[in-house]
């Protein structure tokens, strides 16, 4: 696995940035835990954020492992293949709840974001377990999409704690009808 090494700088930085995003995530969510756990659909974007960033350090350790490329391919083409039971998870609820979800934050084609970032790194491990370097692309591709994306996420997911106090906040000063 010599071309391996070619990767090595840049599976370190990946994985490196998930750590401390996972880290960051977590200290977002304890500064508004109240707010993400009583709403289903933070809680639920946390939640998946939180999985997905956990994934993607799992692929990096994976690529920086020392082992065969069969190996290496049949290892992303599994993770990635039951990762995919998030963001398909997560449509399932959109599609049983459209306005609810709607309401919530939730956004189908988010969803088909994270489906196909993990499609590509399906398709990149099967590409590496036999025997082509090139499914390391794949892989790489969708390393990135999956951390801009949870980040993205993870901006939605403040904006949405934002603005949720800012209308408890206008609720609790206006005047209450009289019966």
């Amino acid at each position: 696995m010599d071309h391996i090494e070619a990767w090595r700088d840049l599976f370190v930085m990946l994985g490196t940035s998930s750590a401390a995003l996972i880290g960051l995530l977590y200290v977002v969510t304890s500064l508004h835990l109240d707010e993400i756990i009583n709403n289903p659909a933070s809680r639920r974007h946390a939640r998946s954020n939180s999985l997905y960033l956990i994934i993607t350090v799992v692929d990096a350790a994976l690529v920086l492992t020392p082992q065969p490329g069969l190996f290496l391919g049949i290892e992303l083409a599994v993770l990635n293949l039951v990762a995919l039971a998030i963001p398909l998870r997560n449509i399932f609820t959109i599609l049983a709840d459209w306005r609810g979800a709607h309401r919530a934050g939730f956004a189908f084609h988010r969803s088909l974001i994270f489906v196909f970032a993990f499609a590509s790194a399906v398709a990149g491990g099967a590409v590496l377990a036999i025997g082509s370097n090139w499914g390391l692309y794949l892989v790489t591709a969708s390393y990135v999409v999956l951390v801009v994306s949870v980040t993205l996420n993870a901006w939605a997911i403040m904006v949405g704690i934002v603005q949720t106090e800012k209308n408890k906040g206008r609720s609790a000063n206006r005047p209450k009808k009289r019966a």
